[in-house]
């Protein structure tokens, strides 16, 4: 996709250009070069994570008075998909980063906020510890219990399978308290904080890391660990969902959009049958409607982000931004490989990789399903029965 579009449609959604080629100079020139090795290795990007940090994006949204630089969700979905054009991985990385400082940041008590949500600004890596093997996405009622002391709070339990564990130096933590789940800042450095690899800790895509379980042994935290209000965990953490749904559909932004460049530049330079292979009807009509659902897809997403800054219902756009970017980036990473052949299916190539991040996308950070389900919650309500 030509740079002209792409600056098209920052104008329109108030993107500041300059902020944009910064990310997309950065994603050039540090991040494409090492993309593949960290996907093939399964690693976390601790030195990309500390050059974005540096950058001011990991703070990107936070207030000026934590270090943050309090811009509009519009710069972090841009920075988001600029980034994961590079790597999905990075993105999936800093997606974890912005979900645990959000729900901080907005339920959080002041002595908490003050204490951590500078420390973004200064490289903090930290994880969104949710799962449960005996539960997965069902956070309703958890296995993971948390008791109140004299001096604060003391947490048992075990998550499973957390992106970002095995880099995270803080994890947000869900645990079920005498009035319900509740959400709680935990430092790795707590005694009594664990993490461990099962034989099930490697995905085929979004590799950031293998997903680790989070060990929790009579692990105490001070009283303004819990995160908002005890047994508002869930509610909590739904709209931080929602949040970083958005954002999640801006890294499969990325993933489509290097796909879809990938295609192209091939089909503009490869020849068959006499012509170049752009020049035949049929692979121009795959990169056209690839082309016209990216559009889309980015529009929709951008839309999520002007809800969030404007304090609007976010449940619906989110989740369809969530919903149509990811399924569109499995579809277009899926026409990359077949538009480049055998070339397309080659592991020095990067194709393998989108088709791998886009595909997992559709699961991870809420499933296709579930987003169907809120999707439906909202027509629900549009059309209540009569009488209602």
């Amino acid at each position: 996709m030509s740079a002209v579009a792409r600056e098209q449609t920052l104008w329109r959604h108030h993107v500041d250009p300059g902020f944009a080629d910064g990310v997309r100079r950065f994603c050039r020139e540090q991040v494409i070069p090492v993309a593949d090795r960290l996907d093939a290795e399964d690693l976390y990007p601790v030195e990309l994570v500390r050059q974005t940090a540096e950058l001011g994006y990991n703070a990107l949204t936070i207030p000026r008075r934590y270090g943050g630089a309090e811009a509009p969700m519009s710069h972090a979905v841009c920075m988001m998909e600029e980034l994961s054009y590079g790597s999905a991985a990075l993105g999936v990385s800093l997606i974890t980063i912005f979900q645990t400082q959000k729900i901080i940041e907005a339920f959080g008590q002041d002595s908490l906020r003050d204490s951590v949500l500078p420390r973004y600004a200064q490289g903090l890596r930290t994880s969104y510890a949710l799962t449960e093997t005996a539960h997965g996405s069902d956070i309703r009622q958890l296995d993971t219990k948390g008791q109140r002391t004299a001096d604060g709070w003391s947490l048992t339990g075990e998550k499973s399978f957390i992106t970002s564990g095995s880099a995270a130096d803080l994890f947000v933590v869900l645990a079920e308290t005498e009035v319900g789940v509740s959400a709680f800042a935990v430092p790795r450095e707590v005694p009594g904080v664990s993490t461990y690899a099962t034989a099930d800790a490697e995905t085929f895509g979004l590799r950031n890391g293998p997903h680790l379980n989070l060990l929790l042994e009579d692990v105490r935290i001070p009283h303004d660990h819990l995160i908002g209000v005890e047994g508002q965990g869930l509610k909590q953490a739904m709209v931080t969902l929602a949040n970083s749904r958005t954002l999640a559909g801006a890294i499969s932004l990325g993933v489509a959009r290097a796909a879809f460049d990938g295609a192209a530049a091939f089909a503009a330079e490869r020849e068959v049958f006499g012509k170049r292979l752009m020049e035949h009807q049929g692979i121009q009509w795959y990169l056209a409607e690839a082309l016209a659902k990216l559009d889309a897809a980015r529009v929709l997403v951008y839309q999520a982000a002007r809800d969030l800054d404007e304090g609007r219902e976010i449940a619906r756009s989110s989740s369809e931004a969530k919903l149509i970017a990811t399924e569109i980036a499995t579809e277009i990473a899926a026409m990359a490989v077949q538009v480049c052949g055998a070339r397309g299916t080659m592991q020095s190539a990067s194709f393998g990789r989108y088709l791998r991040d886009a595909k997992t996308y559709e699961i991870a950070g809420g499933s296709s399903e579930v987003l169907k389900n809120t999707i439906a919650k909202a027509i629900a309500a549009a059309f209540p029965a009569d009488g209602a």
